[in-house]
């Protein structure tokens, strides 16, 4: 954690409670991934027996109405352990459950999900008070965080309801599936929030209403009346509660105060109008608290592809004290930046010294999602770089977010699946878990390069205006999530170790691949589109091969210096010709990639031929497991 080096210090020289509080707080963060390996442990079930597992896996698949089988199992697995509802939507539809009946079986799991971790991290919450770690402050702020988590959690049923499976699949329906269409409409009419300035904004903290004329904007203090005062009135008796106890660590008590304010104050409002505006100082006052205790608010969207209603996030991360270490990716993105931005020119160098400067001022949080709620029961990000408001990032910068421990701990529990065997092979799946069990060292090397890099790469080429110009034809996502990643490779490229050239590569690999497993996952459509774009790379290169059956990886330097190149005119290509003059996202990907029947596939077609490959094994053998024998 890069954050607070210089506060720190002299914390530590000044306060005597500063290194207890970190010691304590080393116990939660190394207690948190105790109890996220027991939970991994659950993944037992499917090679033999494990009584907790088997209970709870029993009772989930009676009340989504699934019969147990190995691959029923799994899903129930994925959903509970990964947070992913992928394999239990293929179960469902391989049942021949019909659309609505699949809606109402993933939201019963959604409950029944919810319901396990709130107990979960309540007993954590007891724990925590049992021991009486941390400071009273801080440990009020868990407690009041749970809370408001709970009343998150309530909302997000009706929030789905309303958004995913009510008005955009209306909308769907009547544009005929037309995503450029929805856009002008929804521009066309007034329909999505603007900023102060008054232009549309980037995102938006309203829903559709239909009404007799069409549809209007509401804010969700409007649309859901009880749900936000029951936050509201949450966040109320959190700031009361801190308002008469001291921050006696890191002297934050106004900082939070101040957060807390915010919080009320935007989710009160009540007009479409200042929205944004209300929003973006909650990110202002947010950027204040720099303690290695941090909240995580409402700050993306995720599933509405078409007006960016901001997901329904709340959660608890926690900074570890161990992995308080200096990185190098800044300054290795930001060389790479300006060495590419001297290439195109002074509109170019402008942009870059405004990104610079955002990256100069970005927190860098290592640490564990210790208690999350609401959205995050649908999946937790293994990294994430926020606040998205331009304004806002270009005055504080921006804060990143990476779970390495717990991105490892989860792979690491999770079975040998046979897809990955047979896609992969057996001596690339066992070299990843090789370098996983064995050398976790190399395996953070390249989780900073990849992942912590890839958070760096989203601030790169972006300004004022950028994802609203480049979202006409609502595309935006759909590259940036690649243009984040190259950022990062662009910057390994840039800065190469040939020690780890192989492994960065072999994670390059298996990602692509693992991720066309998201074909029909719409909330994460722009990581499913990245892996597509990604394969027309490794395959161009020779890194990737396939005959129709076989799927063949040469890791050579021939082909690692190939594939090399590819990225660097590909990410020259990307940030030249599409982000620095703001053109339509779609632009790029219409060289790559096509939509048909509503589902993104290569124009490539030895990539093509390999993606629907992968995809029919998939359906057939996705949840199946396949451990190596001793």
């Amino acid at each position: 954690m890069q954050p607070t080096s210089d506060h720190r210090r002299s914390t530590i020289d000044q306060n005597p409670y500063f290194d207890i509080f970190m010691e304590d707080l080393q116990r939660i963060y190394d207690e948190i991934l105790r109890r996220q390996k027991t939970l991994g442990s659950y993944y037992e079930l499917l090679g033999g027996g494990h009584a907790d597992a088997e209970a709870w896996v029993g009772d989930f698949l009676r009340r989504v109405g699934l019969p147990e089988t190995p691959d029923t199992r799994m899903a129930a697995l994925t959903r509970l352990i990964g947070l992913r509802d992928d394999a239990l939507t293929q179960v469902l539809e391989k049942e021949g459950f019909d659309e609505e009946t699949v809606i109402a079986a993933k939201e019963t799991a959604y409950k029944l999900v919810a319901d396990f971790y709130l107990k979960r991290h309540l007993e954590l919450l007891d724990w925590i008070e049992d021991e009486a770690l941390l400071t009273p402050f801080y440990r009020e702020i868990l407690k009041e965080a749970h809370r408001v988590g709970e009343a998150m959690s309530n909302w997000q049923s009706a929030w789905t309801a309303h958004i995913i499976h009510g008005v955009n699949r209306e909308l769907f329906e009547l544009f005929n599936g037309d995503e450029e269409k929805i856009y002008e409409m929804l521009e066309s009419e007034d329909l999505i929030d603007l900023r102060e300035e008054g232009c549309v904004g980037d995102r938006c903290y309203s829903v559709l209403k239909k009404t007799k004329k069409g549809f209007k904007s509401v804010p969700y203090a409007k649309a859901f009346r009880m749900e936000v005062q029951d936050i509201v009135n949450r966040v109320t008796n959190m700031r009361e509660l801190l308002a008469t106890m001291e921050d006696e660590v890191f002297g934050q008590k106004d900082a939070w105060l101040g957060y807390l304010d915010a919080l009320i104050d935007a989710f009160s409002h009540m007009e479409i109008e200042g929205l944004i505006k209300k929003w973006a100082e909650v990110d202002r006052r947010w950027m204040a608290i720099t303690a290695p205790i941090q909240i995580g608010h409402p700050l993306e969207y995720y599933e509405d592809h078409y007006r960016k209603a901001v997901a329904l996030e709340w959660d608890v991360r926690l900074a570890s004290p161990k992995l308080m270490q200096e990185t190098t990716i800044p300054s290795q993105i930001t060389a790479m930046s300006e060495t590419l931005a001297r290439e195109f020119g002074e509109e170019a160098l402008s942009l870059h010294e405004n990104c610079a400067e955002q990256v100069t001022r970005t927190q860098l949080y290592i640490g564990v999602p210790a208690l999350f709620y609401g959205a995050e029961f649908q999946g937790l990000f293994s990294a994430q770089v926020v606040p998205n408001d331009t304004e806002v990032s270009r005055e504080l910068g921006k804060k990143i977010f990476a779970f390495a421990d717990n991105v490892l701990e989860s792979k690491k529990s999770r079975p040998v699946m046979r897809i990955a065997r047979e896609i992969l092979g057996d001596d690339f799946v066992r070299h990843q878990r090789s370098v996983m069990f064995d050398k976790p060292d190399l395996w953070h090397k390249v989780y900073e390069i990849t992942t912590v890099g890839h958070e760096y790469g989203h601030i790169l080429w972006v300004g004022d205006e950028t994802e609203t110009a480049m979202n006409g034809s609502g595309n935006y996502k759909n590259v940036e999530e690649f243009k984040a990643t190259v950022g990062g490779l662009m910057a390994f490229f840039m800065h190469e170790d040939a020690t780890l050239r192989e492994e960065v590569l072999r994670d390059t690999v298996a990602r692509a691949v693992g991720l066309m497993s998201w074909r029909k996952t719409g909330e994460v459509e722009p990581y499913y589109v990245e892996g597509l774009l990604h394969l027309d790379i490794l395959f161009e290169a020779g890194v990737l091969g396939f005959d129709g059956k076989h799927l063949s990886i040469d890791l050579g330097e021939d082909a690692y210096r190939k594939q090399k190149a590819l990225y660097h005119a590909r990410y020259i290509r990307l940030a030249h010709e599409f982000y620095i003059p703001k053109r339509d996202a779609g632009g790029f990907l219409a060289n790559y990639v096509e939509k048909w029947e509503g589902i993104w596939l290569p124009k490539n077609e030895r990539v093509r031929n390999f993606v629907e490959f992968y995809w029919g094994r998939y359906l057939e053998i996705g949840q199946e497991t396949m451990p190596f024998e001793d």
